[in-house]
């Protein structure tokens, strides 16, 4: 008994010790009619964050892969809304802390992390001259108060046409549409936490290369609809026979193939990856 109410008092001073959101409201996730624009969102001192999942979040507040935390299957498909005022002199570096706190008081998350060996696919480069061209960096970015890159899990999320766009600060965005892929202005790590949405494994950078770039790659119509349906899968969608049959005989090389139009590739491999588990968390809320 002791030890449970000692516990209890040590998360609440952790808790008041971080940085916390002045005000904050958690609500469940009402879509609307049209466009989807989930993500976070940043207004002055205040935050808003659309239609994101229990993990989405936890990626945030840890810098952390939403691929690589596990859960409840409801921690990834039931969705969330939540407004927030940043206190003063605080930055949006200091928001993933801030979620730790109001995840941990609202949801009730308890976690643990492990390692697992898990098959990943490594981008590289493939053989050749390089064919990527470094974009200079922004004189305009304010690294200590721009959107973190590091959310790139809860960056804007638009759909259009038959295809989505993931756009973050300052016009970098991930494309997926019309049988192809656009990036602009994005680091190779964050490309490749897009590209997982449509791949079955982890992709992780192995290239070496630091800076942003710009570039677009042609996928055939048929690797275009298994990158939708594995997209689906992925977010829980139980496909029919017939759908489950074109990704079933779909090539697992194909990003690779294509990848080489801009001098990269995916090699199959097994490495060691921290892994995120949620051991239990609320799935209504406690009130606000």
């Amino acid at each position: 008994m002791r030890k449970a109410i000692f516990a209890i008092l040590l998360t609440r001073l952790l808790l008041a010790q971080s940085p916390q959101f002045e005000v904050a409201s958690v609500k469940p996730f009402a879509p609307g009619q049209g466009q989807v624009a989930a993500g976070l969102h940043f207004d002055g001192a205040q935050v808003r964050a659309v239609g994101l999942s229990l993990r989405d979040y936890l990626a945030t507040a840890y810098r952390f892969k939403a691929t690589l935390i596990s859960g409840p299957d409801w921690t990834a498909t039931e969705r969330y809304d939540i407004s927030a005022t940043l206190p003063d002199g605080s930055t949006k570096a200091q928001v993933p802390e801030m979620l730790q706190a109001l995840l941990a008081d609202r949801f009730e998350v308890k976690l643990h992390k492990e390692k697992k060996e898990l098959p990943i696919y490594a981008l590289v480069l493939a053989k050749g001259p390089p064919k990527l061209k470094e974009l200079p960096p922004d004189p305009n970015e304010d690294k200590d108060n721009d959107e973190p890159v590091g959310m790139a899990n809860v960056a804007t999320i638009v759909a259009v046409g038959n295809g989505v766009s993931v756009n973050y600060a300052r016009g970098a965005s991930f494309s997926v549409g019309d049988n192809r892929i656009e990036v602009r202005k994005l680091p190779l790590w964050v490309f490749c936490r897009n590209l997982e949405r449509y791949s079955d494994r982890q992709v992780v950078d192995m290239t070496g290369l630091t800076g942003s770039y710009n570039f677009a790659v042609d996928v055939t119509p048929e690797d275009y609809v298994a990158m939708m349906l594995r997209s689906a899968v992925i977010r829980g969608a139980n496909l029919p026979p017939e759908a489950q049959k074109l990704l079933d005989a779909s090539s697992p090389s194909a990003l690779s193939d294509a990848l080489q139009q801009v001098g990269l590739k995916l090699e199959a491999r097994k490495a060691p990856l921290d892994i995120l588990v949620i051991d239990s968390a609320l799935k209504t809320p406690t009130a606000n």
